[in-house]
């Protein structure tokens, strides 16, 4: 019972930080419906950024993290003015695939300028395991969870109280009666991307701090954005957050009691398992949006 405990509790911490990726995913779809194949590449981004602002560059924490998320949001305006904008009324699969492009262009630039090895994280929370209850719990894990919380907070708020928020979600629900109205639908769209490179990168300086190093890998850790955002519905800002949760716990249940007994594996398999078994069910979700297209 108490193992169960301890699988359930971590892997909500780090399907918190599933939240906060899916989430970036979700707004950027909701916005302009394009499909980023590149939040993988985004998170490394961000881990990267702030590994080097706080070691090699020795700025204190304080300073590393604004300059980190300062970074982070040119990225997304260079992104979205100079690669997605040009392609307006192109294709839905050109845009698509240039998005492809951009992660690969994103990991050859951390390639080419830090290199491929592990860098150590900087510990920024006690190692020290304390206990709730019977449930040893790492301090990493907890603190990471309620830093989410507070984010995805923040954002909530954001998005239902702020002019720029209730544009943005104004956007999303229909274009030409928001731009009829006096929404910049241009500005809501560098405004998605920019949004999602700053939740992309704290999710990488949180992931950094969990796993006590910065690689390459960390961009596969994205790939889990598919299966929380096809389970929560790809325009549900509450199932980014309640999918990521779920596949969370799933992914540490199975690692915890099915990977001793199968040889290992299906950790890593089994959010693709739901992935699919969704797509058959339940192709728009839990909270997603049914469309109806007639023809």
């Amino acid at each position: 019972m108490v193992f169960m405990l301890q699988l359930v509790i971590t892997g909500i911490a780090v399907g918190g930080v599933y939240s906060l990726m899916a989430l970036g995913f979700v707004l950027i779809f909701k916005a302009s419906a394009v499909v980023n194949f590149g939040p993988g590449e985004l998170v490394l981004f961000g881990a990267y950024v702030s590994w080097a602002t706080i070691l090699p560059m020795k700025m204190p924490l304080y300073v590393a993290l604004p300059v980190t998320l300062g970074v982070a949001v040119l990225l997304g305006i260079v992104i979205e003015r100079g690669v997605l904008r040009p392609l307006i009324g192109e294709p839905i699969i050109s845009v698509i695939m240039v998005t492809f492009g951009v992660a690969s262009v994103i990991r050859g630039v951390l390639n080419m300028t830090w290199g491929s090895d592990t860098r150590p994280f900087p510990v920024l929370f006690s190692q020290e395991p304390f206990h709730l209850g019977p449930v040893p719990v790492s301090p990493v894990h907890l603190w990471s969870f309620v830093g989410v919380l507070a984010l995805l907070a923040g954002f909530s708020v954001f998005f239902k109280y702020s002019l720029t928020g209730m544009a943005m979600r104004a956007t999303a629900d229909n274009q030409q009666v928001a731009q009829s109205l006096g929404v910049s639908v241009k500005r809501v769209f560098a405004l998605s991307w920019c949004v999602a490179t700053v939740v992309s990168a704290l999710g990488g300086i949180i992931l950094g701090s969990v796993r006590g190093g910065v690689d390459f890998s960390l961009a596969d850790l994205g790939l889990k954005v598919f299966p929380v955002v096809i389970l929560g519905g790809l325009d549900s800002v509450a199932g980014a957050i309640i999918g990521g949760v779920l596949i969370g716990v799933l992914e540490n249940l199975s690692g915890g009691y099915l990977d001793p007994v199968l040889g290992g594996g299906v950790k890593e398999v089994a959010p693709f398992v739901v992935l699919v078994i969704i797509l058959m069910l339940r192709p728009y979700g839990l909270f997603g949006k049914v469309e109806i297209e007639r023809v």
